[in-house]
């Protein structure tokens, strides 16, 4: 690359510190580090839910997608619009209503309210390890676009994202992360629909030279199988009912209206246009680049396609998205083992100086860890359905549970999360008992079972109504 691309892109990240250490210095509480002092607007919030979503894995896995299968693979991102839009309807008024009452800082804190601290406990064990291995997908993302741009190994490149990343979010917390999020996605918008988007096209050679080069299958919509459709439907959509990042943006927002609006926002952002973006990228770099590795074609793309100073524009917004991402499921693996067990286990007694140099001290430890993960999983978009099918699996029945059938009980939600989740990594470690692409197919249902069997021997009301939020 040219010494102005590298210009732009330290530049910008030099920016994205600074902000950081901004905020640090305005950083006073704990109720400021991990929500943001509750009163956040729906534009920012939207923007830093999306942005947190699709980030830099799934742009990453969008390309492949769009390499590997065409415009179907835009499929991946509807369940971004079905899971928004569900949400904002059905779980938002409760959730918001309860978290300012309670002063609840993640999806554990409601568990508790509804159920109890036992059920808090495994639920903070569950979505810690689960956004850290989401961490680790996010810095894989980073590291195949580092090594395509700079042409250095992808385990340099894991560490040196790293590296930002915990730095960052170490420093400014939810406030900083949602503010930069807004800059951040316009960033990723100019660069690939303004930029990588047209030069694209033109270095293909046009429609014409797509439909010459491609299978006929790449410009329709059923170019996937049921199996791999389902897939997607039943592991992402559920993560907007359990995502600590999600709960972390609703109990930031002013009020339930405020939030809703973030949510609609947010879902058509996600599908048509990055859905359809994401993918069409991927088919240019199939063609200039056939030989690649599906998710290395579009960094390929960026940095050969595209001119002197674009290049820098465009890493930029890349990097932008997966910062976007990887601080927020950073921050809210942070907040299960800070706010879900060290305060209510460890150190009930902390101050508020004491919670706020905790959460400095995981984010470094969560972050080391999250490296590890990132250096075992060959592709971003197989970490990150890994981790979302864990969390899923072990918890989205008791959370639909505990919203809208009072007789669940602490000891039903219990059972569901150790036979979902446990079910989900059995069939992970030994997949040849599994007839499907996704142990989630499986895990799922009987997770459902076990919440209505356990119900059914185990009757009670949660210590909290679930009309209440």
């Amino acid at each position: 690359m040219h010494l102005v691309d590298y210009l732009i892109i330290f530049s910008y990240l030099a920016v994205v510190l600074g902000i950081g250490v901004y905020f640090l210095r305005r950083q006073d509480s704990s109720d400021e580090y991990f929500v943001g002092n509750r009163r956040m607007g729906a534009g920012h919030i939207g923007f830093s839910v999306v942005a947190t979503d699709v980030g830099g894995g799934f742009s990453i896995g969008l390309g492949g997608l769009g390499f590997a299968m065409g415009l179907s693979g835009s499929w991946l991102l509807f369940t971004g619009l079905v899971g928004a839009w569900v949400t904002a309807v059905i779980m938002i008024p409760r959730i918001k209503r309860l978290g300012d009452r309670h002063r609840l800082f993640t999806f554990p804190d409601f568990l508790q309210k509804r159920f109890s601290g036992d059920v808090r406990l495994v639920a903070a064990v569950v979505s810690g390890i689960g956004y850290g291995g989401f961490v680790g997908s996010q810095l894989l993302a980073g590291a195949k676009l580092c090594s395509a741009a700079f042409q250095i190994s992808v385990p340099a490149a894991v560490l040196i994202m790293a590296v930002i990343v915990i730095i960052y979010t170490s420093f400014g917390g939810l406030e900083a992360v949602v503010y930069t999020d807004t800059i951040q996605w316009f960033v990723l918008l100019i660069g690939l629909l303004f930029f990588a988007l047209p030069f694209g096209y033109i270095e293909v050679g046009g429609m014409g030279a797509l439909k010459e080069s491609l299978p006929a299958e790449f410009f329709t919509l059923t170019n996937i199988t049921w199996s791999r459709f389902l897939t997607w439907m039943f592991t992402i959509i559920p993560i907007w009912f359990i995502g600590t990042t999600l709960y972390q943006r609703i109990y930031a927002t002013r009020d339930v209206r405020t939030a809703k609006r973030a949510w609609y926002f947010a879902g058509l952002l996600e599908w048509p246009l990055m859905a359809f973006l994401g993918v069409i990228l991927g088919m240019f770099a199939r063609i200039l680049f056939p030989e690649a590795e599906p998710e290395m074609g579009l960094p390929l793309l960026i940095r050969h396609v595209l001119p002197v100073g674009i290049v820098g524009i465009v890493l930029a917004a890349y990097f932008s998205a997966i910062m976007s991402t990887a601080d927020s499921c950073l921050l809210a693996s942070v907040g299960n083992f800070v706010n879900d067990i060290y305060q209510k286990y460890v150190r009930p007694d902390a101050s508020d100086r004491q919670v706020l140099r905790m959460g400095r001290i995981l984010t470094v430890l969560v972050g080391a860890l999250s490296v590890g993960m990132a250096l075992l999983v060959p592709t971003v978009l197989e970490s990150i359905l890994l981790a979302y099918s864990f969390m899923v699996s072990g918890l989205f029945m008791p959370t639909l549970g505990g919203l809208f059938w009072r007789r669940v009980s602490s000891r039903a939600a219990l059972v569901s999360m150790v036979v979902g989740g446990g079910t989900a990594l059995l069939l992970e470690v030994f997949s040849s008992l599994n007839p499907f692409e996704d142990p989630i197919l499986i895990a799922l249902p009987l997770s459902g079972v076990a919440l209505i069997a356990g119900t059914l021997v185990w009757p009670e009301r949660g210590l909290e109504t679930n009309h209440g939020g």
